[in-house]
């Protein structure tokens, strides 16, 4: 593993970033069901988030820097005793494996929304593109999100500040009940979007702990991913609720946005959002096909390209209400996940193993 060694500050908080961020973050979805359908007061949940954000991203980076872990396999293991890693084991597993077939469902619908190709042709490219990325070893996964993060933030955030600009479409307000599931107020709504956020960040977050230069490092990379995660969602925040009326019951209210910008802005945020769909693909796939490889036993390759192939297929039978159920739901088990990490990160009698 030596060669994978050193990971920098900038690589940690950018590979941290690009794991988080997904097409739910871009499509302005995830802020609206989890923020922005509670009012301004959803912007407190945001500051709550960014702050879990540093402090939880921290705890797991540096569990695996001690571990030295290579799946989430190996941080519910030291954290967790023997019937709870089982259970942490499938949700994450499930989650991951869910994930990633509606980022390949997703990215053919946006391809065939914006570019007019076929759903099933741009799904197929997409994970083409996630299965080479993910065969290129951990550093290239770490180089290929962190190399994209940059422009995700400067165009979520850009966008958002230009639409603040730009009156909103005098339409008339809709009678709507949202539908906020498992939501019930604020608070709660920021703890179950850190919580699975969190959760299923654990598959890239504990190898690169394990492959950071030190643990100033993983600290300095924890505090500058979770400001950016911050930042980028305030500023999608405060542009969903600026044109609240016209995009609530929408499925991408940021491509609508991006639009009453300009037409081309429109197209540069389709293109960020393919891109944030493909940053999402390739954590979910690695995670994934790396706790489906047994050691010795079995061909990693092989599991990348079957598992990137069984969740395409998968994908073509849609995931309705993905945000507003399966995430939430995700969030309630991380919940159990992240306080036995809290309380056992320093337990010698779990951690001796490693």
């Amino acid at each position: 593993m030596a060669e994978d060694k050193g990971v920098s500050t900038l690589r940690v908080a950018g590979t941290y970033i690009g794991t988080v961020v997904g097409a739910g973050f871009a499509s302005g979805q995830e802020v609206l069901q989890f923020f922005v359908y509670f009012g301004y007061a959803g912007f407190f949940g945001l500051l709550v988030v960014t702050a879990l954000f540093i402090i939880l991203g921290y705890m797991v980076m540096d569990l695996g820097s001690r571990i030295h872990a290579e799946s989430h396999l190996d941080i519910i293991r030291a954290t967790s005793g023997r019937i709870l890693s089982v259970f942490s084991d499938i949700i994450i597993s499930i989650f991951l494996f869910g994930t990633l077939s509606a980022m390949f469902a997703g990215s053919g619908a946006l391809m065939s929304q914006q570019f007019g190709l076929h759903p099933l042709i741009g799904g197929f490219l997409m994970a083409a593109l996630t299965i080479i990325t993910v065969l290129s070893g951990f550093n290239g996964i770490i180089n290929s999100i962190s190399f994209v993060v940059p422009f995700l933030l400067i165009s979520a955030v850009g966008v958002g500040i230009l639409s603040l600009f730009i009156e909103p479409e005098k339409t008339t307000i809709r009678s709507f009940a949202p539908n906020i599931g498992f939501l019930r107020n604020w608070l709660w709504s920021a703890i179950l979007y850190t919580s699975y956020n969190t959760v299923i960040s654990f598959a890239i977050l504990g190898p690169l702990g394990a492959r950071a230069k030190s643990r100033k490092v993983i600290l300095r990379g924890a505090v500058l991913g979770g400001l950016g995660l911050g930042i980028g969602a305030a500023a999608l925040f405060f542009s969903i609720r600026h044109h609240f009326v016209p995009v609530v019951s929408m499925e991408v209210p940021m491509i609508y946005i991006a639009g009453r910008v300009s037409p081309f802005v429109q197209i540069i945020y389709g293109i960020v959002l393919l891109a944030e769909i493909y940053t999402t693909a390739v954590g979910n796939l690695y995670g994934f096909s790396a706790r489906m490889t047994v050691p010795g036993r079995s061909d990693p390759g092989f599991v990348i390209i079957i598992s990137a192939l069984c969740a395409f297929l998968t994908g073509l039978l849609g995931f309705s209400n993905l945000v507003r159920y399966l995430y939430p739901s995700v969030g309630y088990a991380g919940i159990i996940i992240l306080t036995c990490l809290i309380i056992n990160r320093n337990n010698k009698k779990h951690l001796d193993k490693w």
